[in-house]
């Protein structure tokens, strides 16, 4: 353990470019052994993991927080300025910053912690960078999860047209009048009260990380580019494919932590997800919502280290 960690705030803003976009990251303990990066969820940003990054730079590791593209302080590009975003540009963001920004300074394996959507990027990653990837804390894994393969085909032209469905519905829907009633109606309390379980945890700090991004004149061509770029994705970035090339090799291994009062992504697909491919181990967090990170940070701080310290790679 480090002992003469120095303490760091957290928030503090360090800008990366990547491709011409402006990213946002923070680093805590950089000059320790272990590097992890942590993945925040839809709506979120780096700043969500607060709770976190200290408690394991005190125990030596390089704690990184990263804002996605589109999401907290980065860039919010638009379909005109990077297509269409989904996992698989996100992963690129990942390995990238990886290359970039870490290796210049550590060279072993990065941890991946994500919350949700920061769950898929960091499973994306798992398997297209495995020989980089020590293990991955998914808390918890979005995404459908399917049994049978044949399910996931789908004859090219059908969904070629189905993709230009959604393409141009998203390009006409309103997305910024409903952004816009989002953030001044209270819709995002209302939201983040379905989240949260203890709802004590919802306070200002964190009111004021998931608002600000929405009220950036930049937010709703950059959801635009999300909402079409996720659900026109091809099924190789899916989580029931991840899952199935992941387990091909098992070369990252995999924890899930879920919380039991998830209202937006229930147990039972955790559930599901563990009894399909033993070789994952599923941490269930009673009295704890879609955030465990940031509703019980002791909680989850003490089962991931515990997890990664158990590990043989360490």
């Amino acid at each position: 353990m480090n002992t003469n960690f120095k303490e760091e705030n957290i928030n503090s803003p360090n800008y990366w470019n990547w491709n011409g976009f402006k990213i946002c990251w923070s680093v805590t303990g950089e000059q320790n052994k272990i590097p992890i990066i942590f993945l925040h969820g839809f709506g979120a940003s780096r700043k969500h993991w607060r709770n976190n990054l200290e408690y394991f730079a005190k125990r030596d590791f390089a704690s990184y927080s990263l804002d996605l593209i589109g999401f907290g302080d980065s860039d919010q590009p638009g379909i005109r300025q990077i297509g269409r975003l989904n996992n698989e540009i996100w992963c690129n963001q990942v390995k990238d910053f990886i290359t970039q920004v870490i290796r210049p300074k550590n060279s072993g394996k990065v941890i991946l912690i994500g919350n949700s959507l920061g769950s898929l990027v960091a499973l994306t990653c798992a398997v297209l960078l495995e020989d980089q990837i020590a293990t991955v804390i998914a808390s918890p894994l979005p995404d459908q999860i399917k049994k049978n393969k044949e399910k996931e085909k789908k004859k090219s032209f059908l969904k070629k047209l189905k993709d230009r469905f959604i393409t141009i519905f998203f390009i006409f829907f309103p997305l910024e009048i409903i952004l816009f009633l989002i953030a001044k109606l209270g819709f995002i309390r209302i939201g983040l009260n379905s989240a949260y379980f203890k709802k004590d945890n919802i306070d200002p700090e964190l009111i004021d990380l998931v608002t600000k991004p929405v009220l950036r004149r930049t937010a709703a061509r950059s959801l635009r580019a999300m909402c079409i770029g996720m659900s026109t994705r091809d099924v190789k970035f899916q989580v029931s494919y991840l899952l199935r090339k992941l387990s091909a090799s098992k070369k990252v291994p995999l924890l899930l932590i879920w919380g039991a009062k998830d209202n937006f992504i229930p147990l039972f697909l955790g559930k599901k997800i563990a009894n399909l491919y033993r070789w994952v181990k599923l941490k269930i967090v009673s009295n704890s919502g879609h955030c465990i990170h940031d509703e019980d940070p002791a909680v989850f701080n003490s089962i991931s280290y515990q997890w990664i310290r158990d590990l043989k790679t360490f």
